[in-house]
Formats: C-alpha cells, sequence, structure tokens
C-alpha cells in the first residue's frame, strides 16, 4: 500500500525564485520550503523537508528529549542535511569554530557577533551533515538541500539578521553545546551509491540508487518514506517523482532506474 503525502509549499523573505520545474511552477513567489505533511501529524516520527535558500538563515538549536519534553514538546529534534545543489559560495555553520562559554554566547547572540563564532564550513553537492541536539547551526544561502529530522515544531533562534522574529535566548543557550561539533556521520556522498547514512538512534536513513541494493531494503521496516531526489523512481508499482513524498510498508516493492536515486526513512 502506499500513500502519497500532502506536500506543503512554503514561502520565505531567504527562499529563491529559481525552484527547479519539477517541483512545480511558482511563478515569482519565494519558495523557501517544500514539506510533506504526514496524516499522523505530531505523532509521526519523522519530518522531511527540501530547503531552497538565498540567503543565511536563522542562527539557531534545537534541544533533546528531555529537554523537549521538559519544556512540553513530544520530542527532541535532531536533523541531517544532504546537499543537492550549490553555489561557489555556498556554506553551512555547524557548531562554533571554538570552545566558550554560555554567558559570551549570550552576549555574541545580542551584538551579532555569533555569526563570526560559527563553523562556517564550504559546501559542495553531496555534503551530508548531522545535526545532533545542541549543535548551533545555520545554512547559507545558494543552497538545496533536502533536510530529514525529528518532527517537532521547536526551534531555539540564538540570532536572526535583525528580522523581525522572536528570539530564544535563555532557551537555546540552556541546551546548546558551546563549542566545536563534528559528528562521525558527517560525509560525502556518491549520487550512484547505495548507502546507509543515519543508523540511529531517532530514525534511520539510507540512499538508494540503480541497482537498489536489496540488503538495504530488508533492513528497512515499518512506516516507510521515500522520496525521490530524481526522476525514474517507483514504489507499489507507481511513479514517484521528484517533489513527491510516499509512505509505504514494503521496502521491496521500491525500484529506480538507472542514473536515479532516493532517499528512504524509517524510525529506529
Amino acid at each position: 500500500m502506499l500513500t502519497r503525502l500532502e506536500t506543503i509549499v512554503v514561502e520565505k523573505p531567504w527562499g529563491r525564485t529559481d525552484i527547479p520545474q519539477e517541483f512545480g511552477d511558482f511563478g515569482d513567489r519565494r519558495i523557501g520550503e517544500i514539506w510533506f505533511s504526514n496524516p499522523a501529524g505530531d505523532d509521526a516520527p519523522i519530518l522531511v523537508k527540501f530547503l531552497f535558500t538565498s540567503e543565511r538563515l536563522s542562527i539557531q538549536v534545537h534541544p533533546g528529549d528531555a529537554a523537549a519534553r521538559a519544556a512540553g514538546y513530544p520530542r527532541g529534534k535532531e536533523e541531517c542535511w544532504l546537499v543537492l545543489s550549490a553555489d561557489d559560495r555556498a556554506e553551512l555553520g555547524v557548531g562554533l569554530d571554538r570552545d566558550t562559554t554560555r554567558a559570551a554566547l549570550h552576549e555574541a547572540a545580542l551584538d551579532g557577533s555569533i555569526v563570526d563564532l560559527l563553523d562556517w564550513r564550504p559546501s559542495k553537492v553531496g555534503d551530508f551533515v548531522y545535526n545532533p541536539a545542541g549543535t548551533i547551526h545555520a545554512i547559507g544561502g545558494g543552497l538545496t538541500i533536502v533536510e530529514v529530522q525529528q518532527n517537532v515544531d521547536c526551534t531555539y533562534r540564538l540570532y536572526d539578521y535583525d528580522r523581525p522574529r522572536e528570539l530564544h535566548l535563555d532557551a537555546g543557550l540552556a541546551v546548546a553545546t558551546p563549542g566545536p561539533v563534528h559528528d562521525p556521520r558527517d560525509t560525502v556522498v556518491d549520487p550512484a551509491a547505495n548507502r546507509m547514512l543515519v543508523d540511529g538512534p531517532y530514525f534511520r536513513l539510507a540512499q538508494l540508487s540503480a541497482p537498489v541494493d536489496p540488503a538495504l531494503l530488508d533492513r528497512a521496516t515499518g512506516e516507510l518514506t521515500f522520496v525521490p531526489l530524481s526522476a525514474g523512481c517507483r514504489a507499489g508499482g507507481e511513479d514517484v517523482a521528484l517533489g513527491e513524498a510516499v509512505l509505504l510498508t514494503d521496502a521491496s516493492t521500491i525500484e529506480i532506474d538507472d542514473g536515479g536515486r532516493a532517499l528512504l526513512t524509517w524510525p529506529a
């Protein structure tokens, strides 16, 4: 059985007007996010988004499970990014470039110098970054990214380039890692590879390409979210296009044509 997820298109001031045609015709709208609504709503454990950026997003941090639940959320938020396209100057801010204190971070967030504390990493197609809870992070401009995350609307903004949005310094700094973060899952992904990218503890994520590795499909159990990253993807005997996502329970029905690829994610 296959369930097509509702596609939610979100305009953002940092979005782009040059979204690939496969995602739809949005005219001159500045599209920042395309994400997929699970029928289970907040009970769904995983959320997948495409992000399209023309400028830096806010500097932010997410809590882990314990801190999130103490604040009234159902779960914490860990997330990962796979870079699908990148301008020459594209970069991702992941952790800090030095150890510091929460008091110093508080002052840096107020005066904007927190921007210079981030570890800004030049980014290219195929870069994969995992952000554990507590990682201070930001996405730069000129990027198309697919993001897989724990499904919770809990983001603590530390700095937002004077955009008129609320900051959450006390809550954010209480859960932030005040130093560098280099996760062992960070890597560069060959688009032609079948590869397990995340193997828990909150979700599992695999990249699939032709010919699909049956050993990876055998590992996929429960409710599966299938997200094409190219044309030539099918599941349950139905075509699934780039810009769509579907739920299924039988990974063996996945097919990918030569040159195609997709992501498959499921709860750990």
